[in-house]
């Protein structure tokens, strides 16, 4: 089979098993098993797909039409301009987390009125790193920074660790295997970070079927609510940050109001949308 003819059998087959996007995904899983860029796969349709190839195709696109992610067939995803791998032990970093970096980089940098000045190290601790996506971002842009994360699942636990070591920071992330902040120095970060589990189980039926059959399910459903994590994360923040430190968490329309009341003892607490209007960050301030 030729190249051309692959990429349309794959379209029509992920099409009629009701795959979202099915163009992108097929190309998406040729250019895996070919080893090559969109520019290849258009520029010469032609190519001759050897039966190795084929077949290797072809179970990667069953995969994709029985509903698993095409992260965890191909086993890379890109956030922040970086190549992760990703397995079914992470959860699959999503472009609505680097709002959470933008904000960090905005208080960080001094962009908002009344926030810290660049100066010196800011000690940064990714709460729940999953596949070290946030402290991997953040240490990327925050290179004079002393950055730490936690993960309870071992397994996510190496996945971020090998994902530090692909982009040269394996030390220059802590690594703690540890839940949330248990273990942490008292008054010793200016930053908590974290995109917690912040989905309840009330609304399961809402959720993705792909991501509640595939993702780590402690990494997505945090309770009945989807409060019960980050009220946890709440106090264990406030005694590792230091005077006037920030913890900035990703949120969900659905949990935004109960969010804000979880923060009442916080005196500077600002909630940030996403491009599509919905409540998606919380940053929030330590008193002197």
């Amino acid at each position: 089979m030729i190249l051309g003819q692959a990429l349309k059998a794959g379209i029509e087959q992920l099409t009629a098993s009701g795959v979202p996007s099915p163009r992108m995904n097929a190309e998406l899983l040729l250019m895996f098993t070919l080893g090559c860029d969109r520019a290849y796969l258009y520029g010469h349709p032609e190519q001759v797909i050897d039966a190795h190839e084929l077949s290797l195709y072809e179970q990667a696109l069953r995969q994709r039409a029985s509903g698993v992610p095409a992260q965890y067939i191909t086993g890379h995803q890109e956030f922040w301009g970086l190549d992760l791998i990703v397995s079914p032990a992470v959860l699959i970093p999503r472009p609505e987390t680097e709002h959470v970096i933008e904000t960090v980089l905005e208080l960080y940098r001094g962009a908002k009125p009344g926030a810290p000045q660049t100066a010196g190290c800011w000690r940064v601790v990714d709460v729940g790193t999953g596949s070290g996506a946030i402290a991997i971002a953040l240490a990327k842009e925050m290179p004079n920074c002393e950055i730490h994360a936690t993960e309870i699942s071992r397994p996510a636990l190496e996945i971020a660790r090998a994902n530090a070591a692909r982009h040269q920071l394996e030390n220059h992330i802590q690594f703690h295997e540890t839940d949330l902040l248990r273990g942490l120095a008292p008054a010793a970060f200016d930053l908590v970070v974290s995109n917690p589990p912040y989905v309840g189980e009330s609304e399961a039926d809402q959720v993705q079927l792909e991501v509640r059959k595939f993702e780590p399910r402690n990494a997505v459903f945090a309770g009945e609510t989807g409060l019960e994590v980050i009220e946890r994360l709440i106090p264990q923040a406030y005694a590792v940050l230091k005077a006037t430190g920030w913890l900035v968490i990703e949120i969900s329309g659905t949990i935004a109001e109960g969010v804000e009341k979880l923060f009442r003892a916080w005196p500077e607490v600002q909630i940030r949308n996403d491009l599509k209007a919905i409540p998606r960050v919380v940053a929030a301030q330590k008193p002197e």
